[in-house]
């Protein structure tokens, strides 16, 4: 039976994106990390096809960290159809811009505490 989380297909790509993080990545996961935010988050987990930069099971809670890429018009779609499926899987899905984190980490931070209180 094919596992639908963290599969094994997805394993390789997981570990080196874990390996190689954004500085963005890098920011946030220091607040994150070790249930600071009273829950578990984990780096790089994937729920179907789809790698998630971070995710917490317990309230179903994915967060993404974006790139400029992400403003063009394919990346957009795909993001798009990501969240769909996501939807579909009752995982609720929040989007930062590196730049975000990189220059309002209090910001970003509130905004996590926001949906984690909801």
């Amino acid at each position: 039976m094919k596992r639908f989380y963290n599969d094994e297909i997805t394993k390789a790509k997981r570990r080196e994106l874990r390996k190689n993080p954004t500085n963005a990545e890098r920011k946030i996961w220091s607040i994150l990390k070790g249930e600071q935010m009273g829950v578990r988050f984990f780096r790089q987990y994937s729920v179907g096809m789809y790698v998630l930069d971070l995710y917490c099971p317990l309230l179903r809670l994915a967060i993404e960290i974006d790139g400029g890429q992400h403003a063009e018009e394919a990346h957009q779609k795909h993001d798009d159809a990501r969240t769909r499926y996501l939807a579909s899987q009752d995982i609720r899905v929040i989007r930062f811009g590196n730049n975000d984190v990189m220059q309002n980490l209090e910001g970003v931070w509130q905004r996590i505490k926001e949906m984690l209180d909801s």
